[in-house]
């Protein structure tokens, strides 16, 4: 049977920060691939390099960041050659054509992703006319459609409004369906759903899962919330201090962790089953300063495996065990 080549092929890749304190590496040597029509969640804590990944994707890295190695493919037509991202100009036609047509970007706070002075409709409506160049009658009438699409009442009136008339789910649908406008390949999704409440994150959660059936796009899910992953990954990325630490299938990460940092996440998820007077285990300390990084491995500091002379001195490589990827030096035979 042929493999099908994946959408995305993140290699080595390194996005630095350079500003007056120092050296910020933010992306520190990341591998990854999307498959085609899958849910990929990065997941960590703030600090863990999740949203710069996603954006050195778009090669969207604002000043004083810059992509520094490694190498991004994106492969539209699975038997067609590659076109790498990180080689084109961040400012030419030729990635400005894919940004918001084959891969668009769904940012955290919808109220800085839309105009305030311009309507949702002009919006929605100036993407698909730059992206597929329809007459402004048929941009309005798919602009009304996506809208529908995405659960919002009374689509063809809403194209009139402003973001501030709309609630903050609504306002997150609109986003959505300013990104689907154009029938992308990869939707990145940086926290979506971090400021709803659980309510409108949970249909939000449905809404992702029914266009991906729909419409088979792959997504790019960023979020710090492991109930998020449970709920929509089909493989999860886990990253600390611009690395990735350990890499499967949601089923094998949540039910046989082997990187200690991935245990200590999931051991410090609240659950009903605890009782009222048992204290919650967190992680020990805080995530270093960038500009103070760990000799090492980064996590050592906080890790309850940690062996002194080898973890504090040797910084461990991307290792294979079954069908997982794991960056410990400790994590063979780990207990799931």
């Amino acid at each position: 049977m042929t493999r099908v080549a994946p959408l995305i092929r993140v290699r080595d890749l390194k996005t630095h920060f350079f500003t007056d304190e120092g050296v910020v590496k933010a992306v520190d040597g990341v591998d990854f691939t999307i498959p085609r029509g899958k849910t990929v969640c990065v997941v960590g804590e703030s600090g863990s390099g999740k949203s710069v990944t996603g954006r050195s994707i778009l090669n969207m890295i604002p000043h004083p960041g810059r992509v520094m190695q490694g190498g991004i493919e994106f492969r539209p037509d699975p038997d067609g050659p590659p076109i790498k991202l990180l080689d084109l100009d961040p400012r030419g036609p030729q990635i400005r054509a894919i940004r918001g047509k084959d891969i668009a970007l769904i940012s955290q706070e919808p109220m800085a992703a839309l105009s305030p002075v311009h309507t949702i409709g002009n919006q929605m409506m100036e993407t698909i006319r730059l992206h597929l160049g329809l007459s402004k009658k048929a941009a309005r009438t798919q602009a009304a459609d996506m809208l529908a699409r995405v659960g919002i009442p009374k689509p063809a009136d809403r194209l009139d409004s402003y973001a501030f008339e709309l609630s903050g789910g609504m306002r997150q649908r609109v986003c959505i369906a300013l990104a689907i406008a154009c029938a992308p390949r990869l939707l990145i999704a940086d926290e979506p759903t971090t400021a709803l409440d659980v309510t409108t994150q949970a249909n939000i959660l449905d809404l992702f899962r029914a266009l991906q059936s729909d419409l088979g796009v792959s997504i790019l899910f960023i979020t710090h919330n492991l109930g998020v992953v449970a709920e929509i990954a089909d493989e999860v990325v886990v990253m600390y201090l611009g690395k990735v630490v350990e890499q499967g299938s949601v089923h094998q990460v949540f039910h046989a962790p082997l990187h200690p940092y991935t245990r200590a996440l999931l051991a410090s998820v609240p659950r009903l089953t605890r009782r009222r007077a048992d204290r919650l285990p967190t992680i020990t300390g805080m995530i270093p300063s960038p500009f103070d990084r760990p000799t090492g491995c980064v996590f050592h500091p906080r890790c309850d495996r940690a062996e002194r002379g080898l973890c504090d001195r040797t910084d461990p490589a991307l290792s294979t065990i079954g069908n997982r990827i794991v960056r410990c030096l400790k994590a063979e035979g780990a207990p799931a």
